[in-house]
């Protein structure tokens, strides 16, 4: 039997999707920038592309604009504010994505912003009254903090953050890679700056992904080459991968209540089911409170804990060790670290989505059971 259950790394493309992106792909071929027909027929497409996402987003088109990833969003909102919005004081925690933290860490290093860290608690949260010193104390900041921990699963409250970077007129950038297209976002009701999105994290196609930027925000081109997004990030579209993002992210909204209510009944099965099969297991994060998407499991110390993640490969089952963006690497997860996790315990990260079965939790569970010694586990 073969199981997903690494859907926070990447989900499988929708049908759907594929779908959409076809006729794309084979017959809509024109440069966007050209004026003739083909060019403007195209343009035509990545331009109802945007309004769809836009109106998801409560926002307008305008605000929208396409990149690459995640990861080029977080750099376009980071380095374009510090550089052009001449902010030299940067708040953000310990237990970002590494697109954020290795950004951050950089204009630091290049003397070019004083970087303070807000605390975080044992379950990632961050410490409001602590934020609120950091922004009373210091200059005009940006402030960089995920909605959701792409590791633990923990929720930052973005309201109550966006609400003291608006008392301290601070810019305010949130990381939502993990929670477009399985949360609702009225942006319009948030004291947000930025955010961003990945495509493929929600059953969309690898390679796109969108930046919303305030329109209060006045920030120069991230990537100089080209008039495209409204002279904002050179270089000609990925048309066929916006039209799957766009598709993607409408069929998200169409089904969430739908499929967050089954991805929320397997993650409780399966926490259910390891507790049973494994007591002495912890949760880190805020499993009862955190992305429904994700559970991090701690599993009791056991001789050969580095070849946990290996044996379940063996039985079928892809998982994580933390960030998918860090896998491979011999360096524990900075995320873990940043919780002050047991060191001696090995660490799963099981992310779910709307394709998987309580069936393949059920094989999961057996496959650990017999990983876990009857000593070890009881």
């Amino acid at each position: 039997m073969k199981v997903y259950l690494d859907n926070a790394a990447t989900t499988p493309l929708n049908q759907e999707v594929i779908e959409a992106m076809l006729p794309i792909m084979e017959f809509k071929f024109g440069n966007p920038s050209s004026i003739h027909s083909y060019g403007r027929e195209v343009r035509s497409i990545i331009e109802n592309a945007r309004k769809l996402v836009a109106k998801q987003l409560n926002v307008s088109p305008s605000e929208i604009f396409f990149t690459s990833s995640g990861t080029e969003a977080n750099n376009m909102a980071i380095r374009c504010t510090v550089r052009d919005l001449k902010i030299k004081h940067v708040i953000s925690s310990r237990i970002e994505h590494n697109a954020v933290t290795h950004t951050v860490e950089e204009l630091e290093n290049q003397g070019l912003i004083k970087l303070s860290y807000v605390n975080i608690d044992e379950k990632g949260y961050v410490d409001l009254e602590h934020l609120e010193e950091l922004l009373k104390t210091n200059e005009r900041s940006f402030v960089s903090l995920m909605h959701a921990n792409n590791e633990i699963g923990t929720l930052l409250p973005i309201e109550k953050v966006g609400e003291l970077c608006k008392q301290y007129d601070a810019v305010f950038h949130s990381d939502t890679v993990q929670t477009m297209g399985h949360y609702v976002h009225d942006l319009r009701k948030l004291n947000v700056h930025f955010v961003n999105c990945s495509a493929h994290k929600f059953h969309g196609p690898k390679g796109v992904g969108f930046i919303y930027i305030h329109h209060d925000v006045k920030i120069h081109p991230f990537i100089s080459g080209g008039a495209q997004e409204r002279n904002m990030r050179g270089g000609t579209e990925n048309v066929y991968g916006i039209v799957g993002l766009a598709k993607a992210f409408e069929i998200a909204y169409r089904d969430l209540e739908q499929d967050s209510n089954h991805i929320k009944d397997l993650k409780h099965y399966m926490m259910n089911q390891l507790k049973e099969a494994i007591p002495r297991i912890r949760y880190n994060g805020d499993p009862e409170n955190g992305l429904y998407t994700v559970l991090n499991v701690s599993f009791p110390p056991i001789e050969g804990a580095e070849m946990l993640l290996f044996n379940l490969d063996i039985k079928g089952i892809a998982v994580s060790g933390g960030s998918a963006c860090s896998s491979g690497s011999n360096i524990g997860s900075h995320v873990l670290g940043g919780i002050h996790a047991d060191p001696n315990r090995p660490s799963v990260r099981f992310s779910f989505s709307k394709y998987n079965t309580k069936e393949e939790i059920d094989y999961t569970v057996s496959v650990l059971k017999e990983l876990f010694p009857v000593q070890v586990a009881g």
